[in-house]
């Protein structure tokens, strides 16, 4: 979802724009490149000059029951591919100036109701491991000179094959319903402000290391399930148990549905961001609203 509209976005700006991909390119603009090979990228000719790289990779963390091999696979799409992409760029003779590389607000852990900010410390768990993991593999780039940028995305809502997609089939039903308690903290950003916050990063060079991207009113879920159900005219009395979620999920559940990580975007509002959708009933009127 993100990757596509960020691509669009930066058209539009006359960027030239290279895509990495993983088939065979189909037409140009496109470079092979395959993280888990050595090397990953084959020829790095066409990456000598450019001015910044973006790394969005990493498989869904939610809606799949984490196995262990899943686990693995999770780790692997962010940790690996990040290294792969950090340790080819470092080795450049015209490295780019900046590399921003996604990783989430997941490193926070369950936290209650702690207000967190990129000077909190990383909290406990897997999703916690994994992105200290992954934002610890961009080091060869920052140790080349590189400016890494570590995007903490939130919860992006938009439109598109995204959290919002699966819970918006239920929710127009009015089968929707808090998780759990509903006291968890989500944090959540519009689609709209994260493609301009990434831009924003990659145009502000006093930015750099962990930079949440979050809107600066994180909700719990009780308060999301209330303005979702108000956004598409339908009741959401119906809460799913802890329980049940983690008999079905397990693991998943408790760290990717029942966590609580209250986090808020210091670094953007310091550095001058300004959101579009400060409210959560205005991230979800942006989002519902009919394309054209």
């Amino acid at each position: 979802m993100l990757g596509t509209v960020l691509r669009k976005a930066l058209a539009a700006r006359g960027v030239e724009i290279l895509q990495l991909v993983r088939r065979n390119p189909v037409a140009g603009g496109q470079l092979l490149w395959n993280p888990v090979a050595s090397p990953a990228i084959p020829d790095t000719a066409l990456l000598e000059g450019l001015q910044a790289a973006i790394h969005l990779g990493g498989v869904n963390v939610a809606g799949h029951r984490w196995t262990p091999a899943w686990k693995r696979e999770i780790r692997s799409s962010r940790v690996e591919s990040t290294r792969a992409l950090a340790t080819a760029l470092a080795a450049l003779s015209q490295a780019p100036h900046t590399l921003l590389v996604a990783s989430a607000t997941g490193i926070y852990g369950d936290r209650g109701d702690e207000l967190l900010d990129e000077d909190s410390n990383p909290g406990r768990g897997f999703l916690a491991d994994v992105c200290q993991e992954w934002e610890d593999a961009a080091r060869p780039a920052v140790e080349a000179g590189i400016r890494v940028v570590n995007l903490r995305f939130g919860v992006v809502l938009g439109p598109g094959p995204g959290a919002l997609a699966k819970m918006l089939p239920i929710f127009r039903l009015g089968l929707g319903g808090r998780l759990g308690s509903g006291r968890q903290w989500m944090s959540w950003i519009s689609l709209a402000d994260t493609v301009a916050a990434v831009l924003f990063a990659l145009d502000t060079p006093t930015l750099a290391g962990p930079v949440n991207l979050t809107a600066p009113q994180p909700a719990t879920n009780a308060e999301f399930t209330r303005a979702l159900a108000r956004a598409v005219h339908r009741p959401a009395v119906l809460p799913a148990p802890a329980f049940a979620l983690r008999l079905a999920l397990g693991a998943m559940a408790d760290e990717a549905l029942l966590s609580s990580a209250r986090v808020v975007p210091s670094s953007l509002l310091n550095a001058g961001f300004q959101f579009a959708h400060p409210t959560l009933d205005s991230a979800l009127a942006g989002a519902l609203a009919p394309a054209g």
